[in-house]
């Protein structure tokens, strides 16, 4: 029995700190529009998806607050959900999220093809610094505008319309640690979607890594976690030159093997689509990866015990 779904992976291109909301919404629409078409059921959408990436900037005051969004849907961004709603069509979308208490987040929501919201995610891994780096063109300080993401790494059951699927939520650096993955595979996990806005040089100013290298490190680390965690993974740029700035591309559908099924060719807006058989993460869960039988917890402590490397006592 197959338990099939079909998702989009919506890359963006460059959106430009001189973009209004409105034309980066109907690019948004757009997409969204496209993804229906080829009957889509569920569109993945990038990390901060309604903005450009603003922690590249030092900034602060009402500048600063004007890329929150102070509610989900509010005014400026109810298009996407009631557009979404009428097509019967859900989604995953990355945002700068504001609570009514004044904290603020790298957050992330699914949307059920109903227009209920399945789950709510803030970033966990947070790159970058809370000072800027003197003489840095371009920051990277979304350790001082957001605030470490307080609702770990929770997967949730979708309903009938994404065939009772298991799904989770990660935003940019998270997929790189194989932490984020592992605690979502230890629930089952069948879908993991994905949104990042990720430097095509390294942003805390080192040489050693070119664009074509951090692509290949950003499809690497969606491959092989997939596999070890027997799912799905959808994994989304916003890519191009935003402002001189450069975003790598390389958007990608992943299967429960780790082999790539869909992969975006340009760094545009553009949609890639792959049927996503649920029923596929049956045979690494049961046999290579049955965590029950082969995992041993106790000898991992290390993991949950520190943060930090202890190397070893010399000789």
């Amino acid at each position: 029995m197959s338990r099939i779904v079909r998702v989009a992976g919506a890359q963006m291109g460059p959106t430009q700190k001189a973009d209004s909301r409105a034309q980066t919404m109907t690019r948004l629409l757009a997409l969204l529009e496209d993804a229906a078409r080829q009957g889509a059921q569920l569109v993945v959408f990038p990390e901060l998806a309604f903005t450009t990436f603003f922690p590249r900037w030092l900034m602060e005051g009402a500048e600063l607050d004007s890329y929150f969004e102070p509610s989900m849907p509010g005014p400026e961004t109810e298009a996407l959900f009631s557009r979404a709603r009428e097509l019967g069509i859900g989604f995953y979308i990355g945002y700068a999220e504001k609570t009514p208490e004044g904290q603020h987040f790298n957050a992330a929501l699914i949307v059920q093809p109903d227009g209920s919201v399945l789950g709510h995610y803030r970033k966990v891994h947070l790159p970058g610094s809370v000072e800027p780096r003197p003489g840095a063109l371009y920051q990277q300080l979304e350790k001082r505008y957001f605030e470490y993401g307080d609702l770990g790494f929770r997967a949730f059951r979708a309903g009938a319309a994404w065939q009772n699927g298991i799904l989770g939520m990660m935003i940019c650096n998270d997929r790189r640690w194989v932490e984020s993955w592992r605690v979502l595979g230890l629930q089952g996990v069948e879908l993991v979607c994905i949104g990042y806005n990720s430097a095509a040089y390294d942003p805390n100013g080192g040489t050693s890594e070119d664009a074509a290298l951090r692509t290949f490190h950003s499809t690497l680390a969606a491959q092989s976690n997939a596999y070890m965690n027997a799912t799905w993974a959808v994994s989304v740029a916003k890519a191009g030159e935003e402002d001189g700035s450069g975003l790598i591309g390389g958007s990608v559908i992943v299967n429960p093997d780790g082999v790539i099924v869909a992969q975006a060719k340009t760094l545009a807006d553009e949609i890639i689509i792959a049927d996503c058989d649920f029923d596929l993460c049956r045979q690494g869960k049961d046999k290579m990866f049955n965590f029950g039988a082969h995992r041993r917890p106790e000898h991992y402590t290390a993991i949950t015990a520190r943060a930090g490397v202890v190397e070893p006592a010399s000789l």
